[in-house]
Parts: C-alpha cells; structure tokens; sequence
C-alpha cells in the first residue's frame, strides 16, 4: 500500500510543475486516494505479468533463477 503522504507530496510538485490545476469541486483527500487506487490497481498488474515471465509460465527455469539470485547474495 501506498504512503498516502508521499504521494500527496509527489501530486503537489507534479501538479505545481506542469501548471495543473485541479477543480475546486474535487478534494485533495479524494485525489490523492483515487491516484493511489489507480497506481496500486496498475502495479498489481504489473506484478501479475512479471510473476508468469519470472516463473515462465508455471514452468521456472531454476537454473536461471539461482543464477539470478546468486547476483543478489
């Protein structure tokens, strides 16, 4: 889940930078929850598709992935 605080912060600057001015009629509270739904609706897709690619599929290719994880330790 997102830091609602952060991304408060991060929609101010951005807002700020490219001159965007948001409705009065729409709270900085509802902006910030419904940017938040958007950005964790979209990562918990990106996620699904790097899950089938990491684990090609349901057929994992261990010997890529230990070599993978070898790079981390």
């Amino acid at each position: 889940m997102l830091d609602r605080e952060v991304v408060r912060e991060f929609l101010n600057d951005k807002l700020q930078a490219f001159e965007i001015e948001v409705p009065k009629d729409i709270q900085e509270d509802s902006l910030v929850e419904t940017f938040c739904r958007y950005v964790e609706d979209d990562y918990y897709e990106w996620l699904k598709d790097n899950f089938k690619s990491f684990f090609s599929h349901g057929d994992p290719d261990w010997d890529r992935i230990r070599e993978r994880a070898g790079r981390v330790e």
